[in-house]
């Protein structure tokens, strides 16, 4: 995206908002209007001046809306993430948004190249499939509230991310009939089969970020995570709470929040 230097100076401002109301748990009502992206492209631009501040990106959270929307996507710092099981503190801990989604790791980098990657070379670099919980935090009390455009410039409300074991013959899962249960704290938030967001074609969605994604993120590199999208919507749990994604054919993955952010 082309802009001015005075634009990129209030894109600036924006990222600089957010991230002091993430690392001072202050959360804001909105951004001021005089800083608000405005367009997709906006809020990507202050997702990538955000993420330096974050130190190196362990991947990214690709998704869209159905099976042929363009995807989207956000970086995914490597600070945040955790072992399969582990125990997250602090007060970034505030909103405890968990969300049950399938996600792939790189073996082989894919770096940006004029030639276009095709499929069969995006399923070769890939190094293992594994369920995984991404957990959504935000800069914004409720953002749920703010514009689509703050919402995705908040890092698209990452704030964390967990791999289970890897799934041996992933290749041979119908991810159209993939069924999936999410339990808080041992109660089934939500169950159903095949609810990929941007449908069952999980591929396309990197052979995207490792095309048209690598304007922004310099290619794919070996050992990136690569998630895909929530499976069972955003479920909120609380402090104290235990967190378990189950894929019948791809495994489960759970995390647990402190009881008290410290």
């Amino acid at each position: 995206m082309t802009m001015t230097a005075a634009r990129e100076a209030v894109l600036m401002q924006a990222a600089d908002q957010l991230q002091m109301a993430r690392r001072t748990h202050t959360p804001l009502q909105g951004l001021p209007k005089a800083v608000r992206p405005t367009s997709e492209a906006e809020a990507f631009a202050i997702q990538d001046i955000m993420a330096v501040a974050y130190g190196r990106i362990g991947g990214w959270k690709v998704g869209a809306a159905g099976p042929e929307g363009v995807p989207f996507f956000a970086p995914m710092p490597a600070a945040w993430m955790g072992e399969n099981g582990c125990l997250f503190r602090g007060l970034t801990h505030r909103l405890c948004g968990v969300e049950a989604e399938i996600a792939f790791r790189m073996a082989h980098p894919l770096p940006p190249r004029i030639l276009p990657y095709t499929r069969d070379d995006v399923v070769a670099a890939i190094g293992s499939c594994h369920p995984a919980i991404e957990i959504l935090e935000s800069a914004f009390i409720d953002p749920q509230v703010v514009t689509r455009p703050e919402m995705l410039a908040d890092m698209q409300m990452h704030g964390g991310f967990v791999a289970g074991p890897a799934v041996p013959q992933w290749r041979d899962i119908d991810w159209a009939k993939e069924p999936v249960t999410l339990t808080i704290d041992g109660a089934v938030r939500y169950e159903a089969v095949g609810t990929a967001p941007a449908g069952p074609d999980l591929i396309r969605l990197l052979v995207y970020l490792a095309n048209e994604g690598a304007a922004r993120t310099g290619g794919l590199h070996e050992g990136d995570w690569i998630t895909t999208g929530s499976w069972s919507g955003l479920n909120w749990a609380s402090p104290g709470a235990e967190a378990l994604a189950h894929f019948q054919h791809a495994g489960r993955v759970s995390l647990m929040f402190a009881s008290v952010p410290h």
